[in-house]
């Protein structure tokens, strides 16, 4: 007999789950965390789940609870049978921490990635780690979202006659550079110096943006410093325009303030993690029509290629020289 799909939420990704659940056609499974007058919690699967196919959603950003709770929700699931456990995690928290760049460090994403497997995580479905490498530290199967499937449509319906992309520092040029080349546009880099953590020290433009209508793309929006400072940057140099867009809003300290004060003309950012704050420059788009394709493509063992742009791009070259 087939595995049925259930799909639960832990509470930090409770909206962003119901959507999924609800383009994916299923209703969202229930679930309650206990909590315990101490700050412990338990969560408890108020439904069998034995036999099933079981997709856990759940974005790691801060506090760790978020992360603590996926895993107790992880090992209940295998506790309770299930037939198979995905998780599923919008935006992957610690993935900063990818690399020993500094003597006496951790090395943060590695050390999730074993504990979701040591939980025990079959399969995990995620959206644009801020290094791709991270991949590599899973030794079961990972489904690598390319949010460029929600932006590129709305980068189109904005019909900017002098389109040109930026990266906000040097660490971004191979996502911006990806999305550049699918609109045959030109690319500028804001090459930042820190001193530390969240305080940028300077910056300097490579690339001409005179006239230009520039849209800033990177992977996260902490304090938003350096999307600011960037932005600043290239209207300083002659920008006509400077919009932004983000996958991960964290925005956490001062980025409301810094993005209200700011010149960006907009901030586009994802649902992956939910906006504690508002701010007439910060729009909305959600991920959950991608993410409910990746797990009934997951579920029904169906490739996921068409998702990602680099499969947009060959479609579109392919359909360019064949005169269609």
């Amino acid at each position: 007999m087939t595995p049925s799909v259930k799909i639960f939420s832990g509470t930090g990704s409770q909206q962003l789950a119901e959507k999924i659940a609800q383009r994916f056609g299923a209703r969202l499974g229930k679930i309650n965390i206990q909590k315990f007058s101490d700050g412990e919690f338990q969560p408890v699967f108020l439904e069998s789940i034995r036999g099933d196919y079981v997709f856990l959603i759940q974005s790691t950003f801060a506090p760790t609870e978020n992360l603590m709770e996926l895993l107790l929700m992880i090992d209940a699931a295998k506790r309770a049978s299930a037939s198979r456990i995905v998780v599923v995690i919008p935006y992957y928290g610690f993935a900063r921490q990818d690399r020993k760049d500094k003597p006496r460090v951790a090395i943060g994403a590695k050390l999730i990635a074993t504990l979701l497997e040591a939980a025990g995580a079959e399969r995990l479905v995620t959206m644009d780690l801020h290094a791709a490498q991270i991949q590599g530290f899973f030794d079961i199967p990972v489904d690598h979202l390319d949010s460029s499937a929600i932006f590129i449509p709305y980068i189109e319906n904005l019909k900017l006659k002098n389109l040109t992309f930026a990266a906000p520092d040097v660490g971004s040029t191979n996502r911006v550079r990806e999305i550049a080349n699918y609109f045959n546009a030109e690319m500028v880099i804001c090459d930042k110096h820190r001193k530390r953590a969240n305080e940028i020290a300077s910056m300097v433009l490579i690339g001409d943006v005179v006239g230009k209508d520039i849209v800033l793309i990177d992977d996260i929006c902490d304090t938003a410093g350096t999307l600011t400072k960037a932005a600043g940057l290239l209207k300083e140099k002659g920008a006509k325009s400077v919009r932004a867009l983000c996958t991960h809003p964290i925005l956490s300290g001062k980025a409301y303030e810094n993005i209200n004060n700011s010149v960006l003309e907009e901030l586009v950012v994802c649902d992956t993690i939910p906006l504690h704050g508002k701010s007439d420059k910060i729009k909305v788009l959600s991920v959950a029509d991608l993410f409910a394709i990746a797990i009934r493509n997951a579920y029904e063992n169906k490739s996921i290629t068409s998702l990602f742009i680099h499969s947009q791009l060959r479609e579109r070259e392919s359909g360019s020289s064949s005169g269609v």
